[in-house]
């Protein structure tokens, strides 16, 4: 018998949020599709302005699918919200492995001929 493991989504990544919005705006729509534990809003580390996105951890697995499902495009003040499973750090380490780019030659050009003087 194979032992299958289910993937469980621990947050969900919400983008494209309105600055305008708060962590209770966020709360009362995804509380919709079940108990929310936590909300991260993202704040800028210099200015510390709201950056438009956020995380939410719902209580559950089937909490978090339907949020994803349900929410994803909902209009949250005057903007359409991106709702997505986050992604582990791991999975953003392997997105971001570098390819190593070729060097480029570049070919040198002679210097433009001036007018030939006419005699």
């Amino acid at each position: 018998m194979k032992n299958k493991t289910r993937n469980k989504i621990k947050d969900i990544f919400v983008s494209e949020i309105s600055f305008e919005a708060t962590e209770e705006d966020l709360h009362k729509l995804f509380s919709v599709c079940g108990k929310v534990r936590s909300i991260n809003m993202v704040n800028d580390q210099q200015s510390g302005q709201f950056k438009g996105v956020a995380f939410v951890c719902m209580s559950n697995d089937a909490e978090t699918r339907e949020a994803i499902n349900m929410l994803d495009g909902t209009r949250l003040i005057d903007r359409c919200i991106n709702v997505s499973a986050a992604k582990t750090k791991e999975e953003l380490q392997s997105a971001a492995v570098v390819t190593e780019i070729p060097e480029i030659r570049t070919r040198r050009r002679r210097a433009p001929k001036g007018r030939k003087k006419v005699r």
